[in-house]
């Protein structure tokens, strides 16, 4: 069973931490989301491009240093990594818009309904794209 878990992990590593990393960043995310809008009253959607560009940050630290141990091309490859959280931002607003507005689901929930779509189309840019090695090109 062991043997089985270890062969799982590793097989997995890369989107187990990415999750993790991710739980972490969205919690940041969400947590920043809740305070700007419940305690602030700040609009849904600066409150979210805030919250978003935080979580955006220390995604990229974490995943860097402790998911994909790539230390090359930093800018660069923040600058992608940004790109796609930027992306994930703009998909993460059309589902805000379309649940809060069209059919009227409260903001927080709403916040919690775009979380899973925009954090696995991200895994994939970013394992793919942004984190990809000199290595794994050639």
């Amino acid at each position: 069973m062991k043997r089985l878990f270890l062969q799982l992990f590793n097989k997995f590593r890369h989107l187990i931490l990415y999750g993790v990393i991710g739980g972490i960043s969205s919690g940041l995310d969400f947590l920043l989301y809740t305070a700007l809008v419940e305690l602030t009253g700040l609009n849904y959607m600066l409150a979210n491009c805030i919250s978003v560009l935080a979580g955006i940050a220390v995604s990229f630290l974490l995943n860097r240093k402790y998911n994909f141990k790539v230390e090359d091309k930093t800018v660069r490859r923040f600058l992608i990594f940004l790109s796609v959280g930027l992306g994930g931002l703009l998909f993460s607003n059309l589902i805000l818009y379309l649940c809060i507005e069209y059919m009227s689901i409260d903001e927080l929930v709403s916040k919690v309904l775009s979380i899973v779509p925009v954090v696995l189309l991200q895994f994939l840019l970013n394992k793919f794209i942004t984190f990809k090695t000199d290595k794994e090109n050639g």
